[in-house]
């Protein structure tokens, strides 16, 4: 029996999960981060701590796992694998291979060998891969290098516009109340004095609260609308440099802000942007864990090839929720 290993090393968490090669997922372990870039020393620690106690929960040691695949946060450049290499060959794995998380998201989503994938968590970043297997990345450094948005983003957009507001230098806006409900403060100008006193970032949680509101307030809606053009035109990019233009494949939509907060307020947007370039694109959003497209990647590494029944297994095991399908062409 072949034993597949799959890690999805994100921001906030580390999840792993070994699966047969029926797809049944025999173990799962779940830890903290696993950006190396937060901090490779606690990273290492979560990705080891989550591959010892995936084994464990599995009853197999290490040389039973057939094929493992790694989809790590902040796996970008080379300068990020000549720290990831080492951490990963440390765990004593016999056969792996190292990807962006963006790629795991990708395959998680779709059937096919190719396509592209949006993804809106902490941060943001595009990737595909077209027919000739060509492989290309857009953002996923932050807003200095040319992205917008991501939850740490959108919750300072938050921050900001109850500041604005109560300065008087913007609308008023829902978010006031439900951000300082939030926070646990009484008034805007205790809030702004308390994070200035104290250095204080502003924590992600605040992004959610611009879905809360958004059916009542523009500017909640202004942000959300950015965030989907912003999205839809990284995804472009790819789909351009890719010469994906008159292709009929998946673009997915991964991260928190896509699969939880509600797609009326940013699909619509990525949709505006695409739908001219490639009609024959088709939008979906991500309704299984990523560390599922981990699993696929280690089976097919392996030289198996994922048939409908693991497919099918793993739809089941691992679903977040029920996956939305959008046609650009409808």
């Amino acid at each position: 029996m072949n034993y597949y290993l799959g890690i999805d090393g994100g921001g906030s968490k580390t999840l792993a999960v070994i699966s047969d090669e029926a797809g049944r997922i025999i173990g799962r372990a779940v830890t903290g981060c696993g950006n190396h870039q937060a901090g490779a020393a606690e990273a290492e620690q979560n990705i080891r701590q989550a591959v010892d106690e995936v084994l464990r929960s599995a009853g197999l040691a290490k040389d039973r796992i057939t094929y493992s695949v790694f989809g790590l946060a902040g796996a970008d450049r080379e300068a990020d694998f000549l720290v990831l290499r080492p951490m990963i060959a440390c765990l004593g794995l016999q056969r792996y291979h190292i990807v962006c998380d963006t790629v795991i998201g990708l395959r998680a989503g779709t059937r096919q060998s190719y396509g592209a994938v949006v993804i809106c968590g902490t941060g943001t970043n595009a990737y595909g891969i077209n027919r000739q297997g060509e492989e290309l990345q857009v953002g996923g450094f932050g807003y200095a290098f040319g992205d917008f948005g991501g939850g740490g983003s959108l919750a300072v957009e938050v921050f900001r516009s109850v500041i604005r507001a109560w300065e008087g230098r913007e609308r008023p806006t829902r978010l006031s109340q439900v951000a300082l409900a939030e926070l646990g403060f009484t008034t805007t100008e205790e809030m702004f004095h308390h994070y200035l006193d104290h250095g204080m970032r502003v924590p992600n949680g605040l992004a959610k609260l611009l879905f809360e509101v958004a059916e009542h307030d523009e500017i909640a809606r202004e942000i959300l609308r950015r965030q989907g053009r912003e999205l839809g035109i990284a995804a472009s990019a790819v789909i351009r440099k890719l010469g994906m233009q008159q292709d009929s494949f998946d673009l997915v939509m991964a991260g928190s802000i896509l699969t939880r907060g509600d797609s009326r307020y940013i699909v619509p947007y990525i949709e505006a942007e695409v739908a001219s370039l490639a009609p024959g694109c088709r939008l979906t959003v991500l309704g299984l864990e990523p560390v599922a497209g981990a699993l696929y990647m280690a089976m097919e590494s392996s030289g198996c090839s994922v048939e409908e029944p693991v497919y099918e297994a793993l739809d089941h095991q691992l679903s977040v929720k029920a996956a939305n399908v959008v046609w650009i062409n409808d």
